[in-house]
Formats: structure tokens, sequence, C-alpha cells
């Protein structure tokens, strides 16, 4: 039997934080072992419980959720912290990373991307919202713009992301990789921060057809995330006609 995912949920609004933790509960991969309300509570809660993920808020009372992740990974070194919020400012996305999040997630993600987001930081995977892609793209330009020389603005950003993803903007370098033609067309969607869903829709074909040819475009490019691959298609000017 596999041990369940112990996680720590960290959110002021009691209603949304009852409800998700409602939902963690019924996928026997994950166990919830405690909740808070604010930071101060948070990195009590953390340090008692040492949990394997945190899924922290931004927005708390007092102290941001930004500001407490430095007490917090102190508090349960082991922990990896998946951010799950409803800002969807660059500045926030970029300063998550800078100081050690994991992944970063807007509350408007559907409960099975959730899972499996929080089943890729696991495996120490980055992860972020489609809809925070494009921006992460754009982070990314205007940071190649500056020889990544400016300590401002949106290189700033880029510059804090985890090195796995500044890395695979090198993959331009790599000359022998051959995608096919729907690969392509797939992987520019993912560059404008499409879903799997939104995509089949856009194609007209199966969402499950859509997952397929996305891990087999991650798996050609050597590549381990959708943000990966999304630097690599602007790196390599892969667009939608």
């Amino acid at each position: 039997m596999t041990i369940p995912i112990r996680l720590l949920v960290v959110d002021d609004h009691t209603l949304f934080r009852r409800g998700l933790i409602a939902l963690l509960r019924e996928d026997a991969r994950f166990q919830v072992v405690g909740e808070a309300a604010d930071a101060g509570e948070a990195q009590r809660r953390a340090s008692d419980l040492q949990p394997d993920l945190i899924l922290l808020d931004n927005h708390l009372p007092g102290v941001s959720g930004i500001d407490a992740l430095k007490d917090l990974r102190e508090a349960a070194p082991q922990a990896r912290v998946l951010m799950l919020t409803v800002s969807e400012d660059e500045r926030d996305l970029g300063a998550a990373l800078r100081c050690g999040a994991q992944g970063y997630l807007l509350k408007t993600v559907d409960a099975d991307m959730l899972a499996e987001s929080i089943m890729r930081t696991m495996r120490d995977e980055a992860v972020v919202s489609p809809e925070m892609t494009g921006k992460l793209v754009s982070a990314y330009r205007a940071a190649a713009a500056n020889n990544f020389s400016t300590s401002t603005g949106a290189a700033a950003e880029m510059a804090a992301v985890r090195p796995a993803v500044v890395d695979a903007a090198q993959a331009h370098l790599v000359t022998d990789v051959a995608l096919s033609a729907r690969e392509q067309e797939i992987l520019a969607h993912i560059a404008r921060g499409a879903s799997n869903k939104e995509i089949a829709r856009a194609l007209a074909i199966a969402e499950t057809t859509v997952k397929i040819h996305v891990q087999h475009i991650l798996r050609k490019l050597k590549l381990g995330s959708r943000v990966q691959a999304a630097v690599y298609a602007t790196v390599n000017s892969i667009v939608i006609d």
C-alpha cells in the first residue's frame, strides 16, 4: 500500500480551506494532517507536523505567504511548498519561486490538475498554472533581451525561476530533435498557456490524445515540465499560425 502524501493546508478563508480539505480527503493518495489560517500558525503547525507538502495561499493576514516561505522551509526543511493563490501578478510568481516554492497554482485550478500538480511537485518538478506560463515566457523574453544583466522588472523575475526552467531555455542548442507537425502545433498552444482541455477543444481532438502528445513532446525534448516546453517553444519561435 502506498503511503499517502501528508499535506498542510494554509489559507485564511475558512470556507475555501475546509472545502479544499474535504476535496483532498477524497483522494487516497493524500492525507491532510493539518490546517492554518495565517503565517504564524502555519509555521507552528509545519514544525509540529513535518508535512510532505504545504499548500500555501499568498494573501494571508499580517505576513504574506511569500514572505512566510523562508520560515516555513526552516520549520519543515523536507516539505515542498506549492502556492495556491488568486494572484496572477508575475512579480508574485517570480518572488515565490525565488523564495523556494516548488510551484505556483491559481485557485481556478480544477481538482484533477491540483492532484496531478501535487504529485508532480513531490517528484521535484516545477509546476506553474497554464494561465501563468505566458507571463513566465514573457519574462524570459525580457531577460534574454537584457542578457540577464538587470535586477529589476521581468528579467529579474525570470532569473528567479528555478535553474531547471532556465536551463530549458538552452534547449534550442539541440538540433537533432524532430517533432511531428501535430506535436509542434500542440507545443505552440502550450507556449500560449493553454491547458490540455483547451488544446483539445481548439484542435477538435480528445483530451487524452493531447496528454499523450504532451508526454511525447517532453520526452523527445528531454524536458521535465510544460513550463520548460513553453520556454523551448519561445526560443525556437514555434507559434500558432
